[in-house]
Parts: C-alpha cells; structure tokens; sequence
C-alpha cells in the first residue's frame, strides 16, 4: 500500500475477473474505491487494464451482491445467521446422504471459482469429502476437450502448451478471440500490443473463424470455416506435412511416440477432400501448412470455438500436433509450457514420466458418458436429477455456476432443480439458478480478501508469482469462502454445523502432509505454523514448488513472504523448455497417437459427407460480457445492446429479417427464443451468432440491471444430447437452427 494524498490510499490488487490476471491499482477514500487503472509496476500485465478491470468497483458496491446467508421460507429468500444456515443444512443434508447414499449429492462448479485462490483450493477438499461420482463443472461447457488431449499426449490434464507470443512469428489461431477475451487457457494481458510487436518484427497472426472477430480484425490473413470443420482443417494440413516431406521434430525426434501411427491415420485426408467439409480451399489449407512448418519461430492455437463442437477432443490434438511435426513445441516462439510457481502436478513428483490419465472409470447413471478428469458431463445433470433409481442426485451443491443459462437447454434444467430435495448454493447473486436453493451462502468481495491465481500461472505467456493483499477487512457478519467450506465439509465428515473450522484446517492440512512428506511432516507443519487457510497452502505450495525454498534446502528460493514483498510480483523469466522433464506419460515421451483419437479419426471420416445445413448457431463473447453474472455492473453493462443476432446480409434477404428487427430462432429441441437483428458481412454465411450468458427473464432471479435488457439465452436452444462422446464436452457451436422473422 502507498498513501498519495490525504484520505487517498493506494493498493496494487490482481484483477480476479477474467483469465488475463492484470496487475491493478486501486485508489480508496474513506474506505471508498475512487479509482482503478492498470498497475504500471506489475512486471507481467505492465499497466494494462480492459473494462472488466475498472468493473471490480462495481462488483464490490453491487447492491444486487449478497451480503448474508438466505434459507428459503415458504418459497421466499428471508435472511439468516450463518449458524441458522449452517444448522438448516445439518438438518436436511445428511439424513438424505444416509438414507440414498453419497452419490445423492452432485456439485455443479463454475468459472468464477477459478479467480479466488481461497474458494478453489477448498472447493478440492469439499469434493473429496464429498466422495459422489456426480460432479459437474463448467470445464464440460468449455475446454475439457483440450484437457483430454493433454492428458492423454503430455500425462496430465493441465500440462498445456502455450503461445509464445513475444518471440514468435507466425500465429496460427484458430476459434479464438483474445481481443475479447484477452486469452482462454492462455493468460495474455495485452493481447494487441503484442501482436503489434509481432507484426513490427515481421511476423503474421492468421485467424481462422466463422466470424470476423475483433481479433480478425487485427489479423493479416482472415478465413472463415464452416463450424464443426475444424477437424478437417487440421487433418488436411497435417496430411500436407506429410505428403510434402515438411515434417521436421527436430530436438523432439527422440521424445516421440506414434508418428507412422499418425502418418498413416491421416493419409486419405487431402486438402482436396476437405476443402468441402470445413470451407476452406484446398491451395489455402496447403499453404496455411507450408508457412507453419518453414516459419522459424511459429505456433498453432486453438479454443473455445474448436472446443465445443462434435470433434472437440480431435481438434486439441491436432493443434498439437501441428506443433510438434513441425518443430514448434516447446521451442521459444513456438507452443512452450509455462513453469508455475505453485500447485502445478507437472513440476512435482519424478520428473519426466509418470501414471499418465485414465478415463472412464465410471460412468454417468443414465445416458453412460464416461468420466473424465473425476466428472460426468454437464449436459448429463438434469438426467441424473430426474431419473429414479440407486444414484439419483437428489441434493446439489452448486459453487459459483449458474448452468440454467450456461448449459444447453436450461428449461429442462430449470425443472430438474425445482425437483431437488435440497440444494445449496455458494454465491454471491440470486441467479437464474440459485433462485431454485434452498440456501445461499455468500462469499465476500474481491477487495475484502487475498489473492493467488492458482491455475492461470500454469497457462501464461509468461512465468511470474504475484500475490494481493485485502484492501479492506471482512465486514461483520460475512464469512470468506474457505471457511464456508469447511463447515460444509464438517457437516459432511459428521462434525456437524459446529465443528471447529480452525481445527478442522489444521487436521486436513496433517493429512495432506504427512501423505506427502513422511518423515519430514511434522518439520514442515511446524514451518507452516504461522498461517492458516489459503495463505498456510499457497506457502506450502510456493515452498515445495520448482522455484520453492524448500523450507531452507534452497535459500534462495519462493515463499510466500518473499512474493508477499514484491510490489507487484515477481517476474520468473520467459518460458524455457520443458520436455522431456514436464511429461507424466508412462513412456516418458509425448505420445503424438493415443488410440483414442486414433480411432476418433475414423469418425471423422465418416462424418466427411454430412450435408450442408441451411443455417447454424455459433456463440460469441465481448470484452465486456465474458459470462452471465458481469450483465449486472453498470460499466459493464452500458453502450448498445449487445446480445443480437449477428448474420450476413445474403442470409437476412432470403430468411425475410430486416436489421433491427426481431427473429425467432428454434433448435431441435423446440424451444424458441427471439433477438435483435443484427445485419452485418462479419459473419460467414449460413451462420448465425447470438452471444453466450444471456437470458435474464426468469422470474425469482435479483438481477436488477441485467434483468432491465435480457437478452435472449443460447443455450435455451441446443440439444443437451449433442457431446463430443470422448471429453464428454457440450456442441455449443455448429448446431442446426431455423430462423425466422418472430
């Protein structure tokens, strides 16, 4: 903290909105914020803010934002004590655990747990304690497809190549909008002063999209693609590498598994032959290979658009494979893998091989999609509520996530919940799905606690370890997160709504040490002593990390005094390579053929001939609407109406839509909803874009500002039967719609 004026104090703070992290600086007055700019110090955002940045005053002063538990009394929220609503969830919970058994009790995550270190680390805890095999997240609705693909190359779901962006020079990125998004499993503050550094080298950002995005606006080159073609534009240009001898592995050669297995996958998938299928020319797609494998410095990038579609898993893995034929991975200003400071698996345990995943260790009860990565997919969720018999989810916990609006079609889920015997939700809005709780239990503001991104360091650009202390104390009677938890999680260990949360941390923090660390156990608890909660693991894990101190062995290394006493954080250089020392494959070696996607291969030969659909629905996001709850902040819910139909002017003169006017859209699972008219040539044609998040019209939600312009629901209108069938993934872009004036 610095003082700059009298009353005027000065805070640096990590942004906790989206993926970008962004160093801010926080002006207070009398406990008020008076400002918000982009922290100049911070070494890895070095000043830059978006809109959502300057929003965290919003969100701290949003009079929607719950401030005290609330049980549902006679169908109304009334407020409660924490230890009423502790005591009503001890009442109601357990008897339905001992009477259905604890595969009764599902969870339902959502992203914004991601943002508060204190939240996602024991929402882990919760979920082993917990012990169901019904757990949902948002990962189904996103990019567990990418997840997969990383297990099942590298070893581990989370060990993730990235862009780097600041020493290449040639970017391939494909269903991607970092201008919006400022990266998506990939944490790149900045986005368009890095690619004007890129360009002022030489280099070329290609985007390829079914709509001229704000990040191909930028771009060099810009082609559109059918949605769901992805698969055959990377299968086309990987049998281009192979059929013009550009394959080069380089230092890679003898880390490699699979190539003759790849090469022989891919050799009936020419340009020619897909050129039809995605919508790209076959003398592009060659090309589009040529450039990637004789660019010294290049990189490929895929996301969310190549995520969530019917050959999501297949799309992550062609991408990287892309990268290692042709001599990009993990090599600086090709694809690399970031070093995280704290809690990353890829920098723990012996080094260089591993037990790899496994999937499908079990599957969901009713429509039997395998596990993957310890969930069932999100679409599955109403199913599993509505279906009797042994395994019925008939209690939720829903952490941060509101699938009502997120999910495909929310209606049926909307019903499922009304069915529920009991439902818990941490939250800090009456949502579309929280209205259906029983009891709220609300977390407090950014502002009012710590900060440590746990996972966005394993994504980033760059290696750093930044921390951020509470600008201003918790207010009495509010509760953080973490210590929610842990009641629950004494409710659920038999503790009951009393339970001690102190001692209940310091017996699961024992436990995590003395399975890891044997007969140093009780050296190291001792070490840790001085803390408790989120900041005891974040030092643990900086202690024992790949830059760690390790408690004395390495005295120069992390912990969390030292990143504590850096203004702004530390910079821990640019991304080095990792391989053969970041694989967790029981080879030890990147396994470039796994049989899965092999045999996934076959499907999408199958699929070549699927005929043109009149139209189809693709969503969108802005850098000022990334996910449902930020409709309701003033900054950024002002300006012009965002949630529209985007579509191409020859598609509005046959369909009869004037722009401006309102059109009906219907997915096979018949329920309608109507949006703006917006006529514009960024889109391809027979596609239609309407915006993800929206639909705030349902009665009981208290969203007061969104609910002034709702906007129309995507998801309302896609069929939760479509998955990509090995991640488990939701098809929320590419699905046949029909559109008409409304």
């Amino acid at each position: 903290m610095s003082t700059t004026a009298a009353n005027e104090t000065s805070h640096y703070r990590i942004c906790p909105i989206c993926e970008a992290c962004c160093g801010l600086e926080v002006r207070m007055s009398d406990r008020k914020v008076i400002g918000i700019r982009g922290a100049e110090a911070d070494p890895f955002s070095k000043g830059y803010i978006c809109p959502k940045g300057v929003a965290v005053k919003d969100l701290h002063e949003d009079p929607d934002r719950i401030r005290t538990p609330l049980i549902k009394r006679n169908g109304q929220f009334v407020p409660a004590s924490w230890d009423d609503a502790f005591e009503e969830i001890e009442r109601r919970l357990p008897p339905i655990l001992a009477k259905h058994g604890r595969d009764a009790l599902g969870a339902s995550l959502g992203n914004p747990s991601s943002h508060k270190y204190g939240l996602i680390l024991y929402t882990t805890r919760l979920l082993k304690t917990m012990g169901s095999k019904n757990l949902f997240s948002a990962s189904t609705l996103d990019q567990m497809p990418k997840q997969l693909s990383n297990g099942l190359m590298f070893g581990h779901w989370l060990t993730l190549p990235v862009p780097d962006i600041e020493r290449c020079d040639y970017l391939l990125m494909l269903g991607a909008n970092p201008m919006a998004s400022n990266g998506s499993l990939w944490t790149v503050p900045d986005f368009r002063g890095k690619v004007k550094a890129l360009r002022a080298r030489g280099g070329k950002l290609v985007v390829i999209d079914p709509r001229r995005t704000e990040t191909a606006e930028i771009a060099d080159a810009h082609h559109f693609i059918r949605p769901g073609g992805d698969a055959f534009l990377l299968l086309g240009m990987v049998h281009t590498l192979f059929d013009e001898n550009l394959v080069k592995l380089g230092r890679l050669a003898g880390h490699v598994n699979g190539l003759e297995e790849v090469r022989a996958a891919v050799k009936d998938f020419a340009p020619e032959a897909m050129a039809a299928r995605c919508g790209i020319e076959a003398g592009v797609i060659r090309e589009l290979a040529r450039t990637l494998a004789t660019t010294q410095h290049a990189a490929v990038y895929g996301r969310i658009g190549t995520c969530v579609q019917e050959f999501g898993t297949l799309n992550s893995w062609l991408v990287d494979v892309l990268n290692v034929l042709t001599g990009h991975l993990d090599e600086p200003g090709g694809a690399m893998f970031t070093k995280a400071a704290a809690f990353a698996a890829n920098t723990t345990g012996k080094p260089g091989s591993g037990r790899g995943v496994v999937t499908g260790r079990w599957k969901s009860r009713v429509s039997g999609s395998p596990e993957v990565y310890g969930e069932i997919p999100m679409n599955c969720m109403a199913e599993e509520m509505e279906t009797p018999g042994p395994g019925q989810v008939k209690a939720l916990i829903t952490v941060a996530s509101n699938p009502v609006l997120s999910a495909p079609n929310g209606p049926r889920l909307a019903a499922a919940l009304d069915g529920l015997d009991f439902m818990v939700s941490l939250d800090i809005y009456i949502n579309e799905t929280t209205r259906h709780a029983d009891v709220i239990l609300p977390g407090v503001s950014p502002l009012e606690e710590s900060h440590y991104d746990v996972p966005f360091p394993m994504f980033s650009h760059r290696n750093h370890a930044r921390f951020s202390e509470a600008i201003l104390p918790v207010p009495e009677g509010q509760q953080q997160e973490w210590k929610t938890m842990l009641k629950l999680i004494g409710i659920l260990r038999g503790k009951g709504a009393k339970a001690d949360v102190l001692a209940l941390d310091d017996e699961l923090m024992a436990e995590d040490v003395n399975k890891q660390m044997g007969e140093h156990a009780q050296a190291v608890l001792q070490a840790l002593s001085g803390r408790r909660g989120p900041e005891r693991l974040l030092d643990y894990a900086l202690r024992t990390g790949p830059w760690g101190d390790h408690f004395g062995r390495q005295p120069d290394g992390l912990n969390l005094d030292k990143v504590r006493a850096a203004p702004a954080g530390l910079d821990l250089g640019a991304l080095a390579p990792r391989i053969p020392e970041v694989l967790r494959t029981p080879s030890g070696k990147i396994e470039l053929a796994p049989p899965m996607l092999i045999a996934d291969v076959e499907r999408a030969r199958a699929d070549l001939s699927r005929p043109v659909d009149d139209v189809v629905i693709i969503g969108r996001r802005h850098v000022r609407s990334n996910n449902s709850w930020m409709h309701n902040l003033p900054l950024l819910a002002k300006g012009p109406n965002r949630c529209t139909a985007l579509i191409h002017p020859s598609d509005a003169e046959r369909l009869g839509l004037a722009h401006g006017a309102q059109a009906r859209i219907t997915g096979r699972n018949g329920h309608p909803i109507q949006a703006q008219v917006e006529v514009s040539d960024e889109m391809m044609p027979g596609v239609i874009s309407v915006p993800h998040g929206w639909g705030h019209d349902l009665p009981d939600a208290q969203l007061k500002l969104a609910g002034e312009r709702p906007g129309a629901n995507l998801n309302a209108v896609l069929d939760e039967k479509l998955l990509d069938p090995l991640s488990g993934n939701a098809v929320l872009g590419g699905v046949p719609v029909t559109v008409a004036p409304a």
